[in-house]
């Protein structure tokens, strides 16, 4: 019996594969009368290689399909982003842009961890978080493809390490959001207040509609998380949606049923609510970001509990590691 064989293991017996400067190059190795060994270059088409090989072991092999890593990319974005939001999605397109440019022609069961690792450390350089991001996408795709048939071989994202990562920790304080606030155009206004009123992220506020005040409640459908948060409108949330409702429309301008509006009656976009608050903060003197508001949102609210039903978190872990400070009573 044939010693078992210490390399190219996916290889059948007696074939082997050598990895030349510009490609791979396979082998049968056959006993010769003398007792040496004759290695017969079977070409660099494996599959081809694998049939010229059975012809001379006389062995009947299947050859497996190889899967590149851009087909089961594609069969990535057919099957699994449909599950997913259209910001996901499009974060994963970046993502696979950059992947793509390294492992695109590889089959993925060529995909090891040395070039995992190897990739982390130079992407790493420049973007470290991108690189932790790029890395669980490839993990992911990973697993669906060995879900899928498409590989037998282990996750070589498993056990790579990717880099420390140090989340936000600024906290909006009150002097500071009323600076801006007060260089801020009307509709910036309308987007602050239902930013800090609500914890929403910003794309589920500039998507909100007349609609979807129902019942005594502003209903807001989270595009990241698909959950559905009915938001009581009373307090000062039901003053800014008394504003917003009866805010006149210009003279000839059809109003939009989107509740945050610009001067002309239009839905407010990202783009343009950007820069109305780049200028706003801008003007005040002081900097941070529209996202920080709803970090002070579960900051600001006493009780734990309601913190976490509003923002749609699944743990009460991640509305704690989402307050930016303790609020605390002295002692006496």
């Amino acid at each position: 019996m044939a010693r078992p064989k210490s390399v190219n293991r996916s290889l059948p017996a007696r074939m082997f594969a050598r990895a030349g400067v510009h490609a791979t190059t396979y082998y049968y190795v056959a006993d010769r009368p003398d007792g040496g060994k004759r290695w017969i270059n079977l070409g660099q088409d494996k599959k081809a290689a694998l049939k010229r090989y059975a012809d001379l072991d006389n062995t009947v092999i299947e050859a497996r399909p190889v899967n590149l890593f851009t087909t089961l990319v594609e069969r990535y974005r057919r099957d699994v982003y449909p599950g997913k939001s259209p910001a996901t999605r499009k974060d994963n397109e970046r993502e696979f842009a950059r992947l793509i440019a390294v492992f695109g022609a590889m089959p993925i069961d060529a995909i090891k961890p040395i070039h995992v690792r190897q990739y982390m450390d130079k992407r790493g350089a420049k973007a470290k978080v991108r690189a932790n991001r790029e890395k669980a996408l490839l993990s992911h795709l990973f697993n669906c493809a060995r879900a899928w048939g498409a590989t037998e071989a282990p996750n070589p994202c498993a056990g790579i390490k990717g880099f420390s990562e140090r989340g936000r920790d600024r906290y909006v304080h009150d002097d500071e959001f009323r600076a801006v606030y007060d260089q801020a155009e009307p509709p910036l206004q309308d987007a602050m207040d239902l930013y800090l009123l609500t914890g929403q992220r910003v794309t589920d506020i500039t998507r909100l509609m007349r609609t979807d005040i129902r019942d005594g409640r502003l209903w807001i459908r989270q595009a990241k998380t698909n959950k559905l948060i009915g938001v009581a409108i009373e307090g000062q949330l039901a003053d800014v949606i008394q504003r917003l409702l009866t805010r006149p429309c210009p003279a000839g301008n059809v109003a939009s049923l989107h509740l945050v509006r610009n001067a002309k009656g239009e839905p407010l976009g990202y783009a343009q609510l950007r820069r109305m608050f780049e200028q706003a903060r801008t003007a005040a003197g002081v900097h941070f970001q529209l996202r920080d508001l709803r970090a002070k949102s579960a900051t600001d609210e006493t009780d734990l509990f309601r913190a976490n039903e509003r923002l749609g978190h699944s743990t009460m872990g991640m509305t704690k590691h989402y307050r930016r400070a303790n609020k605390v009573g002295p002692l006496r």
